[in-house]
């Protein structure tokens, strides 16, 4: 399986990247208007934090089909290697259909419902992102439309890959990962959750305490 970071964090990428076996970053335009700063520059610290094999995501910000090509020229020009994000609308099926031509691998976000994000990988994207928690909170089920997405993608369009989004907790996280899906992507918080289990800390406390009332300190 593959798990990004859902940041434009630095910070927070430098501390999870040396913890998680993440295998890089995505990114949308509201994450990466919270840094303030300028776009290229985030999205180059980004690839410097997470190398060569680090994969790295990006979103184009037009309307229109020309303007998401331009986009993604844009930011291909600035980041060889980076996946270009592209909303699944009527335009954005446009645009993933023609950056498949030029060799540009593309994400289709954005993703509401089954029968939307089958059209993206049709159209040739090779990354899918199914918006769970944001399905939700609109009173759907997030999880059902994973595993429809899941079940689509493997009887029709077996080149692309779910690569799910949107959570608020691990468990959302892990029953897509249970439903077959190859990726996910994690905001921090969520990330952190994983790891920042109170119960842990408290067994390792005992362990250190009896450790040392038996031999005078914690040292093996």
């Amino acid at each position: 399986m593959e798990l990004y970071l859902d940041t434009a964090d630095i910070a927070a990428v430098k501390r999870l990247n040396r913890i998680l076996p993440i295998q890089g970053v995505t990114t949308n335009p509201s994450i990466v208007a919270k840094e303030r700063r300028p776009v290229f520059d985030v999205l180059s610290e980004l690839q410097d934090i997470l190398g060569d094999k680090g994969q790295l995501f990006a979103q184009t910000m037009g309307n229109t089909a020309e303007q998401m090509i331009e986009d993604a020229q844009k930011l291909r020009n600035h980041i060889k290697t980076i996946v270009v994000k592209v909303p699944v609308t009527g335009e954005g099926l446009v645009a993933i259909k023609e950056l498949t031509k030029l060799g540009i691998p593309t994400l289709g976000t954005a993703v509401y419902g089954a029968g939307q994000g089958l059209l993206s990988a049709l159209a040739g994207a090779k990354y899918v992102a199914p918006y769970v928690n944001r399905v939700d909170a609109q009173g759907g089920d997030g999880i059902g439309m994973v595993c429809e997405l899941q079940q689509l993608l493997e009887l029709h369009a077996p080149d692309s890959m779910v690569l799910a989004a949107s959570f608020r907790t691990p468990r959302q996280a892990l029953d897509c990962l249970l439903a077959g899906c190859e990726s996910v992507t994690l905001p921090v918080d969520v990330a952190e959750l994983f790891i920042a289990d109170p119960a842990v800390n408290a067994a390792i406390e005992k362990f250190e305490s009896d450790w040392k009332g038996a031999f005078g300190s914690t040292k093996l």
